[in-house]
This record gives C-alpha cells, sequence and structure tokens, in this order.
C-alpha cells in the first residue's frame, strides 16, 4: 500500500480511513501456515501447503481452522473443532508476527493519512487477540485510534455491521469514510464490496492483485490507468496518489 496524499483531507471530502490487516498492511500467509501445521501435527493430521491456506483466509479463524480440516480429510469436523481451535490459538499466539511481514509502502501510507488528521481504525476479521499484538509487533498500531477484530461483533465481514459500528466509533459519516482492504475473496464480497454497499470510499486489492476504487456513484476505477475521480488520482502501478478534486497526473 502506497499512498501519496498531497491534498488537504478537505478536498478528499474524508474524514475517517479503516483498513483491513491480513493482505492488506502485513503478509500473514507464513504465521498461518505455521500455526495451522503446528495445530495439524498435535492433532496427528496431515499438513497442508501455504498456498493452499491462502485461499482460504479471509472469513475469519472458525472458517479458516474448518476449511482446513476438511481439506486434510478430518472425520467429524463439528466434534474436532473446539480442540483444533484451542491448539491453533495456542500456537498462533506464540509465533503472532514471526513469518509475518507488512508489505512496502504500509507504514508510509498510513504516515501520509495520519498527516492529513482523519481518524483511522484497523477492522479485521482476525480475533482481536490475534490483531492487537501483530500490530504491536510490526509497529503499526501507534496508527490507530481504534482496533477491532472478527469478534469484536456479533458478526464479521463481509457483513455490513462492523463497518458500521467502526463508523460509529471514529464518529464518521460512511460517505466521508475511507476503507482500504481486499476486494472479493474466492468470489464473496469482502471490505470491497461491504464498504460500497454502504455507501463509504473504498480502496481495495481482488484476489488477482488487481487495485480498484469505487465511491458511491459505483464507477470504478482500474489498474493500469490514470484517472481523475472526485480527488482520488494516478492510480498506477501498485500505487494510489490522493490529489485535489479534478487533479489529473
Amino acid at each position: 500500500m502506497k499512498l501519496n496524499l498531497p491534498a488537504p483531507a478537505a478536498a478528499l471530502e474524508l474524514d475517517a480511513v479503516m483498513v483491513d490487516l491480513d493482505g492488506t498492511m502485513v503478509n500473514t500467509l507464513g504465521d498461518f501456515a505455521e500455526a495451522l501445521n503446528r495445530m495439524l501435527a498435535d492433532l496427528q493430521l496431515p499438513a497442508i501447503k501455504p498456498q493452499i491456506i491462502e485461499n482460504m483466509v479471509g472469513k475469519g479463524s472458525e472458517h479458516l481452522i474448518r476449511s482446513v480440516l476438511a481439506h486434510v480429510g478430518a472425520a467429524d469436523i463439528d466434534a474436532l473443532y473446539p480442540q483444533a481451535w484451542q491448539r491453533y490459538e495456542h500456537h498462533y499466539l506464540a509465533i503472532n508476527g514471526q513469518f509475518a511481514d507488512v508489505y512496502p509502502g504500509v507504514a508510509e501510507g498510513l504516515q501520509a493519512l495520519q498527516s492529513l488528521g482523519l481518524r483511522m481504525a484497523c477492522l479485521t476479521n482476525k480475533p482481536l487477540s490475534f490483531a492487537q499484538p501483530l500490530l504491536a509487533a510490526k509497529g503499526l498500531d501507534g496508527f490507530f485510534d481504534c482496533v477491532f477484530g472478527g469478534d469484536s461483533f456479533p458478526r464479521k465481514k463481509p457483513d455490513p455491521m462492523p463497518l458500521v459500528e467502526t463508523c460509529k466509533a471514529l464518529g464518521s459519516e460512511p460517505a466521508r469514510t475511507l476503507t482500504v482492504g481486499s476486494g472479493t475473496y474466492n468470489g464473496t464480497i469482502t471490505d470491497h464490496g461491504v464498504a460500497i454497499a454502504y455507501g463509504a470510499t473504498t480502496i481495495s486489492y481482488d484476489t488477482t492483485g488487481v487495485l480498484s476504487l469505487t465511491k458511491v456513484s459505483d464507477e470504478t476505477l482500474t489498474l493500469g490507468g490514470t484517472v481523475s475521480y472526485t480527488g482520488l488520482t494516478n492510480i498506477q502501478g501498485g500505487t494510489v496518489a490522493l490529489t485535489a478534486a479534478g487533479a489529473t497526473s
């Protein structure tokens, strides 16, 4: 995530921003693979490859664990799940962040957003007990006014409840709140889709690596072209440049 933000926040019509964690700020696939394979070893089940896990991440820990158990052929997943969760939680907390890396440009992008005086939240489906230590370990916790995990609300993304409640916590209107996160996951809308449905401005990456930006009008801007759209310009080569409304570059 690299954000060039030369314009004042007022020109961008934004008051706040919420940012996803896994796959947006931090590449946590290594952590998932390590913790899950330690869990599987404890359960005397075969290991799973990271590239398989990658396609299971994004819908919360319970979905991830159940998907892994199904993939390795575990019998009676419902009965096994409580033990699997206990071993996974144990191992994940032990290695949290050790096999994960912050994506290039993330700290700089967060600093740029913070310099505009925007209120900031991290909104993730990761359990809060995992998310907060990870942000601290990677030196990202100081950017956020609040952090919400997949267990912070009764429902997880892509349900709109977490976005609605995070806007309330930030004291911002959805149309003046930027969301940065994933676009689609195995055909299921996540941060991007729920933000559009709720009327927020969103920058997102889908599983093909395509970057898109959508505002309330449902106009979509995709990676590879120079655009001018209500203060959001030049989406090119992985860089999202937010400048004054109507500007081009």
